[in-house]
């Protein structure tokens, strides 16, 4: 490859060839939880019954639902836990409040009683049905640990420097794929390894001619951190057609560990995704649509500065309005559930599906084509090559 640009890098793998399935099963939902009737009838001296609101249960626990309704609970608030603006009183012990976003999406009324002990049900229950969890007990703690782990490091006006433009970017992060894919390393190594790649390049200074082993550097990271088998470097040098030594990899290696200050934690979105679409529970189809979207998403230079459930609920949003597939019994109830788990604006909402709107109807005509290739083959259900998708103003009308 010429140190120049990727242009006229050798064709790295057949992206027709079956990667292995790693996406976990998603199972069925079942409603176990109902509303708390917080008032009821307390006898007095006068001959007649009060409506005096009684103190919740209390039970030592880890429970901290409450303590993020601001946030992600769709504004449900109770009183009797809240102490302070920065602490909650819960069986005379203080624990911090989690604040988690200042925005909220606005859900059903009626709803609101039901949404503190059966989201936290069902989130228990998919990720336990998922994998992600080895103790039931500590679900809804990992649950919280996601939600705060997003918004560190923020991408705020997607602040990326000038030299690195969208189409230098869209670029790379395409070739990354396409490596990615080669290597069949797990699909959180490849949201990682962007992730680091957006970090990378407003810490360090990195001239063009050396993106493409920042690029490779920051995959080796990722697989380092998400995988057991790793490559050797002078594999990944042969990939770059030997532009670089091992010694300017290694020492690449070194600076980025040094910019990002050895900090590499990162909750991609396809975790909220999986989690999102177990909740509503959706079909394969719309799950493997909504990976398709997301995917997209990391072209796309305009989706850095949002939150990934906010890419996450987006991507699953636009893929259940283009399937429109037909509702199944409870399907609404569950869906509306999992909507109150979004964080952010609407008008930010709207804004993502309208990007990844216009990514899905281009990506056909796209030079950097390969997560549509990736999602075109029967293991994905061909949802690049679905119809809707094709039409641009149809699909944004849609999103809107």
């Amino acid at each position: 490859m010429a140190r120049t640009g990727f242009c006229d890098s050798k064709t790295l793998l057949d992206l027709h060839k079956k990667a292995d399935e790693r996406r976990a099963p998603l199972r069925t939902w079942s409603n176990a939880c109902g509303p708390i009737d917080r008032w009821q009838p307390v006898e007095v001296e006068e001959p007649r019954l009060a409506p005096v609101k009684t103190e919740p249960e209390r039970r030592w626990e880890r429970r901290l639902s409450t303590q993020t309704s601001d946030c992600i609970i769709m504004g449900f608030h109770e009183d009797s836990l809240t102490g302070s603006a920065g602490s909650v009183i819960a069986d005379g012990c203080a624990e911090e409040t989690v604040l988690l976003y200042h925005h909220g999406v606005q859900g059903l009324q009626s709803l609101q009683a039901l949404v503190p002990s059966l989201l936290r049900h069902e989130v228990e229950t998919a990720l336990e049905k998922l994998d992600l969890i080895w103790d039931r007990g500590y679900a809804w703690d990992v649950f919280l640990d996601m939600m705060r782990t997003q918004t560190q490091n923020p991408f705020p006006n997607a602040d990326i420097p000038r030299h690195f433009t969208d189409s230098t970017r869209s670029v790379l992060v395409d070739w990354l794929i396409q490596v990615h894919e080669m290597m069949h390393f797990q699909e959180e190594t490849l949201y990682l390894a962007i992730h680091l790649l957006n970090r990378s390049v407003r810490e360090i200074k990195v001239t063009t001619v050396n993106l493409q082993l920042l690029g490779m550097v920051c995959l080796f990271l990722a697989a380092k951190k998400e995988e057991c088998l790793l490559p050797e470097v002078s594999g990944l040098c042969y990939l770059m057609d030997h532009t670089y030594t091992k010694h300017q990899l290694l020492r690449m290696e070194r600076r980025v560990l040094l910019g990002l200050k050895f900090d590499l934690s990162y909750c991609p979105p396809l975790l909220f995704l999986l989690l999102l679409a177990s909740v509503a529970r959706c079909s394969p189809k719309a799950v493997w649509m909504a990976r398709y979207l997301l995917e997209l998403s990391l072209l796309e230079s305009q989706c850095v500065e949002f939150l990934p459930v906010q890419l996450a609920g987006a991507a699953l949003c636009v893929s259940r309005q283009v399937l429109q597939e037909p509702p199944t019994p409870g399907g609404d109830a569950a869906w509306c559930l999992a909507s109150s788990i979004h964080v952010g604006s609407e008008s930010s909402m709207l804004r993502i599906m309208h990007i990844l709107a216009h990514a899905a109807a281009k990506a056909h005509t796209r030079e950097t084509c390969a997560t549509f290739i990736k999602f075109s083959s029967p293991e994905t259900m061909h949802v690049s090559r679905h119809p809707g998708l094709k039409n641009d103003a149809g699909l944004l009308g849609v999103c809107t």
